[in-house]
């Protein structure tokens, strides 16, 4: 259902006085266009009719980029459920791993490199605090985020860690301080900040880039770095489902635009310093639309990513024989017989929607009797920029 502001109302506006006034890439452009046209006649749809009351609806197709808000529930829901199936039946931890805002440059020369070294900085802390602390290998699922509540930049990585591992041996361990903290935060943000600063250094000094950011990484040895971790959750399936609210988000929802009046665009935003309660935010449209590209990802950047026991490589290299079971899903095994459920018997089983039922009459079922083409949007529909993406 669309909401009285989107996102792509504000591309549609402020697109293109945006490209005019800001060096943006091939790739990012390309991004924009595609929310602007998400779910319009540009992409082609079909024509359904309600084969109860004879309602017609013409649904458009989605765009299917991942930082367009439209097109991410059913991501979310169908990654949840898959690693709701794969998550080990214990208490896991949720880490959040930030880096200090003057880094902010040195991110966005290269966004592709500093990402890859985030991830790479905060496993390597991870695993190595598992063997010194507990001597175990243990694993991590990581997601990477970019923004504030109000689009600013502030790269993060959030974690769910296994409160378990395997020892050098081989044997099954527990770890954790009975439930209360995995590891000394003070440590652990000491051991990341090393981590991740050495090598970064030498990523620049090997592409000739450090004298560039010389000050800049002397300024973040200075700096006190954060790491938070919370309490341990019990149920694996829960911190899959508080994970999940992480992965498919993008910077900003649908739901957060408040108005776009004036040349202006006002939000909602959490502001943290005042325990974290909403309130509107008034950006100039350009501005706004600004912020937002700083968080479009590199073209085929991977933003999820699994670690030790929780990577499928990793443990065939291992050789990890024991993993512990889960109970028998009951109602799984007394259909596994029946055919398996479609995409969207899966998105109503997960979501409680369902996208074929007839919006007027809410009992008959929404038939597709024609295929609508994709058409080219007069020039008015986007910013012309835009099109010469197509």
């Amino acid at each position: 259902m669309r909401t009285r502001f989107e996102l792509a109302d504000v591309v549609t506006l402020f697109g293109t006085k945006l490209i005019s006034n800001v060096k943006l890439s091939r790739f990012q452009i390309k991004v924009l266009r595609k929310i602007a046209i998400c779910r319009t006649a540009a992409l082609g749809g079909h024509e359904e009719v309600c084969d109860s009351c004879g309602t017609v609806r013409y649904s458009y197709n989605s765009c299917g980029d991942r930082h367009c808000p439209k097109c991410q529930a059913a991501r979310q829901a169908f990654w949840i459920d898959d690693l709701v199936q794969k998550t080990l039946p214990i208490k896991h931890y949720h880490l959040v791993f930030t880096v200090p805002h003057h880094l902010n440059a040195v991110c966005l020369h290269n966004q592709s490199v500093f990402y890859n070294l985030l991830f790479a900085s905060v496993w390597n802390t991870l695993r190595a605090f598992g063997y010194s602390h507990f001597s175990v290998e243990t694993g991590a699922v990581a997601v990477l985020h970019t923004w504030g509540q109000n689009l600013s930049f502030h790269p993060h990585i959030h974690c769910i860690v296994p409160a378990a591992g395997y020892t050098i041996d081989g044997q099954w361990k527990e770890i954790g301080h009975s439930g209360n903290y995995l590891y000394p935060i003070n440590q652990l943000s000491e051991s990341f900040k090393a981590h991740f600063l050495d090598s970064l250094k030498r990523t620049l000094r090997k592409k000739e880039e450090l004298s560039l950011f010389f000050d800049t990484v002397q300024m973040a040895y200075k700096t006190r770095w954060v790491v938070h971790c919370e309490p341990s959750l019990a149920n694996a399936d829960h911190v899959v489902k508080y994970l999940g609210q992480y992965t498919h988000r993008v910077a900003i929802t649908n739901k957060r635009i408040l108005d776009i009046a004036d040349g202006k665009v006002t939000f909602i935003a959490k502001d943290y310093r005042d325990n974290a309660i909403k309130k509107p935010v008034t950006l100039e449209g350009v501005e706004f639309l600004r912020r937002f590209t700083l968080h479009i990802l590199p073209s085929r950047f991977v933003k999820i990513r699994h670690y030790g026991i929780y990577n499928h490589t990793a443990k065939s290299h291992m050789g990890l024989l024991f993993v512990p079971e889960k109970k028998p899903d009951i109602d799984a095994l007394i259909n596994r017989q029946n055919p398996p459920e479609t995409g969207l018997q899966r998105f109503e089983r997960l979501t409680g929607v369902n996208p074929c039922k007839c919006p007027m009459c809410k009992s008959g079922r929404m038939v597709a009797i024609r295929e609508l083409p994709r058409i080219r949007a007069p020039d008015c529909f986007f910013p012309v920029q835009f099109s010469a993406l197509n």
